[in-house]
């Protein structure tokens, strides 16, 4: 395996893909909208919900993003790179955000 600049995969990126494959599998045969629904109740409830499942629902929507960021960064452009790890940090701080104005 290796990446798209040529250089081998890590041992790192080789073993969290493989173990990833089940997952992403399975997402691919669910309907189309099923990851953005996941995401947009995930985000709502970390607007919207009680700081109690708020930021749970923030660090789950964070670490799904950098899950996928991760899986995705060997194939994406810096460009895309900066704004996935952009969109993490952004969902990151309003979680600290809502943890220091409760």
């Amino acid at each position: 395996m290796s990446s798209s600049s040529g250089q081998p995969a890590s041992p790192l990126r080789q073993r969290i893909t493989k173990l990833s494959h089940p997952y992403v599998a399975k997402l691919h045969t669910m309907p189309k909208l099923t990851l953005p629904g996941i995401t947009l109740v995930l985000a709502l409830v970390g607007v919207f919900a009680p700081v109690a499942a708020a930021v749970p629902a923030l660090l789950l929507l964070a670490l799904l993003l950098a899950w996928l960021g991760f899986l995705s960064w060997p194939v994406v452009t810096s460009g895309q790179r900066a704004i996935r790890v952009f969109a993490v940090l952004v969902i990151i701080l309003y979680a600290i955000s809502r943890i220091a104005g409760s």
